[in-house]
């Protein structure tokens, strides 16, 4: 019968229907599992306000969660009584409290150049230039496929990025060209950039890909892949490319995410006369 079900497996398949992106599917099947297996109970018919707190609290210390994860294993259970038990519960008193706003550290226009041209490896080149110059997510990247590229029209097509969104990328012609040696090298089948198998590329490669480039070119600052992303917006609003444009080529939902980009880039805060030049 449908009530012996296993909540979980049902809450899944509601999620499915309701066309979550697949990741956040095998997201928060994760926490719900760290969940009911804190719970030690497989069906659960009521929702126990103590019990529950306790089990998210114990977790996060058990997993050393950061704070986005606290808040996708709240969201994961809150969702779930709200799916299959009609149950809209508050779990406000263990939400993460906002973050500390911080400036993130920007490469220069010529650290990226020194950490793509010093990358002699040509799959690992592409990547990275890939990952550049068109402002993707690490993720955006290592699910490219042969025909997301239209060359012809020049243009990349970004399918069920953050928040299950599609998008449409200009791609340059220097990274056309890199595209077509790399293409014409490799012979990628499905994913453009394959790992073993012709998988999906390895995150943890990519990430080590990028460690290593950093090396290579000397790169002091503390970056990390998505820092590429950060460069391809701040650069762009540099050129005084107009930050709503600059909001759908990143696929924010908000203008707010693009915004935070203003506090690092250079245009105007370099043509501030500063009062020292006003002394005779």
């Amino acid at each position: 019968m449908e009530e012996d079900r296993d909540p979980f497996v049902n809450f899944q398949e509601i999620l499915r229907l309701k066309r979550y992106a697949p990741k956040t599917i095998a997201s928060y099947g994760y926490m719900l599992k760290l969940y009911r297996d804190e719970l030690k109970v497989v069906n659960i018919n009521h929702f126990d306000y103590q019990r529950t707190i306790r089990a998210i609290i114990t977790i996060n210390e058990e997993k050393k969660f950061s704070r986005s994860s606290q808040k996708q294993l709240i969201g994961a259970v809150t969702l779930f009584y709200k799916e299959i038990l009609h149950q809209n519960i508050n779990l406000s008193a263990i939400y993460p409290t906002r973050k500390k706003h911080f400036i993130p550290q920007i490469l220069a226009k010529e650290e990226v150049k020194n950490i793509i041209v010093k990358t002699k490896n040509l799959k690992h080149k592409t990547m990275l230039m890939t990952c550049y110059g068109l402002g993707l997510r690490r993720s955006e990247v290592l699910d490219l496929r042969i025909n997301d590229i239209d060359g012809g029209r020049r243009l990349v097509h970004i399918k069920n990025a953050k928040g299950n969104k599609d998008r449409i990328v200009p791609i340059s012609e220097k990274l056309l060209v890199l595209l077509r040696e790399y293409y014409s090298a490799y012979k990628p089948r499905g994913y453009l950039f394959y790992g073993i198998k012709h998988d999906r590329y390895s995150e943890t490669s990519f990430r080590n890909v990028f460690t290593q480039a950093c090396k290579r070119a000397n790169i002091r600052k503390n970056v990390t892949i998505h820092s590429l992303r950060h460069a391809y917006a701040t650069h762009l609003m540099d050129n005084g490319t107009d930050i709503r444009l600059i909001q759908e080529l990143l696929g924010h939902n908000s203008i707010k995410t693009t915004m935070q980009y203003t506090h690092v880039t250079t245009r105007s805060i370099q043509n501030v006369r500063n009062p020292l030049d006003d002394w005779g």
